[in-house]
């Protein structure tokens, strides 16, 4: 979805006090992420780079010695006596709510379902037949997905699944970005937007349908600014004219789909639907978070999403410099109101899905990740509250690359996008499996 679905890491899906840098970071998935066959996703031998701190060895004749496939994931042994227990690995207060605030025990079972659902593909056999990192299976993956599904239905509070889980699990601890395990996290969500059927006055900016013949356009494809223009309002000129799907009234909304890859949508007419991605042009991510901050209109130390918004608002003419930036051009098709599905081809779920490389992460696995989220307070704005949380790897986006990078699926609306805005920061990764 995401990214193709909905990353806000968002036009620049960032954390508060994070560098947009990356931000849109999570922008849309590549095509590959929603698959319908096996041969959507061909997968991806790991980068042939040296491990962290060695170098290729060069060879008389000035050859290079090579050098064996780093692997992402470690298996790692935890403190099984760590206390006190809520400070410790694998503490997830937020199924057991209390004080009159539910738990979202549905919510994770409802995502392992959907996992277990494409760990039964074809799809999923094809792309575990030659996973890089030694013991992961396809079985495995299954059998502990299932094992994990009895512990959470059956256990009354964190400390229980937390002590079940360290016995029978194995921890595999994601490399990172610096051969330590340092993770940076993003998070992303799925907008809600009004839109017309129908071009007016008011609403004159498109999202397309995918070009029948897409396959077969020359490369390099068409440029953004090439197929909208750059106010985007190429219109009958441009060679997508006829293939409008909806229109909005501000143009960044219609950019921040491009980014987020779907979003559920209010029609003037008074009916609701959604959009999700179908295709896009091939062209790399450019972050315009980082071009604002190279030209002295962004402050690198607060550049949030909320701060990138505020800034086209204050100064719209920067829109027709900095949006086409992006040369990438993303299609969509009309889902009725599906809700956002990732690129394993399920439905993502609030707070319990989770975006990685999936060339290099087993997609559809349990996971658990230790990060800072950005939380409501009561007088308003933001606290951050460091967390654990079991989640399932369902989905990617075309910006998250490497072992050391997580999206995080904050869920739908205008809260899921504040806080999606403000996440940052760097933390840990584990897959869990069976022992």
């Amino acid at each position: 979805m995401r990214k193709t679905l909905a990353l806000f890491s968002g036009l620049l899906g960032i954390a508060a006090f994070i560098p947009l840098l990356s931000v849109v970071a999570q922008p849309i998935l590549p095509p590959i992420r929603i698959p319908s066959s096996p041969q959507q996703l061909p997968t991806q031998p790991l980068p042939q780079l040296p491990p962290p701190g060695q170098t290729p060895v060069p060879l008389p004749g000035g050859e290079i010695q090579p050098v064996q496939p780093v692997q992402p994931l470690k298996l790692v042994k935890l403190d099984l006596n760590c206390q006190p227990a809520r400070g410790c690995i694998g503490w997830d207060e937020q199924l057991f709510w209390s004080k009159g605030k539910p738990g979202d025990v549905r919510a994770l079972l409802r995502s392992i379902d959907n996992s277990l659902r494409y760990l039964n593909t074809p799809r999923a056999a094809t792309v575990y037949q030659n996973f890089p990192v030694e013991g992961i299976t396809l079985d495995r993956v299954r059998r502990s997905l299932v094992r994990f599904r009895q512990l959470v239905v059956s256990a009354k509070s964190p400390e229980q699944l937390q002590i079940a889980v360290k016995r029978e699990f194995d921890f595999y601890k994601s490399i990172g970005n610096d051969g330590k395990g340092t993770v940076k996290f993003t998070a992303y969500y799925e907008p809600v937007y009004t839109a017309s059927r129908v071009p007016t006055r008011a609403y004159r900016y498109p999202l397309y349908r995918i070009p029948q013949n897409l396959d077969q356009w020359a490369k390099p494809h068409p440029t953004r600014v090439q197929l909208e223009g750059e106010d985007g309002l190429l219109g009958n000129r441009s060679q997508l004219r006829g293939s409008e799907l909806f229109w909005f009234r501000d143009r960044l909304d219609a950019y921040m789909i491009h980014i987020q890859g779907s979003a559920q949508l209010r029609l003037t007419d008074g009916r609701t639907t959604s959009v999700g991605f179908a295709g896009a042009t091939d062209y790399p991510w450019t972050s315009i978070g980082r071009a604002l901050i190279k030209d002295g209109k962004l402050d690198p130390q607060n550049a949030t999403m909320p701060a990138l918004i505020n800034h086209f608002r204050r100064v719209p003419q920067d829109l027709n410099v900095y949006l086409p930036l992006w040369e990438r051009f993303v299609f969509f098709k009309e889902t009725k109101g599906q809700p956002a599905t990732g690129s394993i081809n399920v439905p993502v779920t609030a707070e319990r899905s989770i975006a990685t490389d999936k060339s290099l992460m087993p997609p559809g696995a349990l996971a658990l990740i230790n990060n800072a989220f950005p939380f409501p307070a009561p007088g308003g704005g933001m606290v951050r509250r460091q967390v654990s949380r079991f989640v399932l790897d369902q989905d990617t986006g075309s910006a998250i690359k490497g072992p050391g990078r997580v999206d995080y699926f904050m869920g739908t609306g205008e809260m899921a996008g504040n806080r999606a805005g403000v996440t940052g920061g760097n933390g840990q990764l584990y897959y869990l499996l069976l022992k």
